[in-house]
């Protein structure tokens, strides 16, 4: 049986494995060429798990603007609505593999809502 996300440690587990997944998509892998070459990934997905655990646990350790950093990196790599499909499809994917309840629901929500803010904020929204 399935358990809920639960924890920091459930959160870092789903983005690490998502991570692998996007890291082995060719179409993805642009996003994170820097990361990487800078062997900054570790360090990424702490970032990462901040912000998530901030929106599933109400913390307050993210300190950054993820819009922000989302429209500075579309000027110089640009998204499509194709790579919103595909970072959904693998969130949901990982959450759906490893996690059931309420907060694996509200994970997959908020991802959700979060890709229809960016695609609407870099003109990228289709009706």
């Amino acid at each position: 049986m399935k358990l809920d996300i639960s924890s920091r440690k459930d959160i870092k587990d789903i983005l690490t494995t998502f991570y692998e997944k996007l890291l082995s998509d060719e179409k993805m892998l642009p996003f994170f060429e820097e990361i990487v070459a800078n062997k900054q990934l570790d360090h990424h997905l702490e970032i990462i798990t901040d912000f998530w655990q901030d929106i599933l646990f109400d913390t307050t350790l993210y300190q950054n603007n993820v819009l922000q950093i989302h429209k500075e990196k579309h000027a110089f790599t640009n998204f499509k609505e194709e790579h919103f499909a595909c970072w959904i499809s693998y969130l949901f994917e990982v959450v759906d593999n490893q996690f059931k309840g309420l907060i694996a629901s509200k994970m997959k929500n908020r991802a959700t809502s979060i890709a229809m803010v960016m695609k609407v904020k870099m003109n990228l929204y289709k009706k």
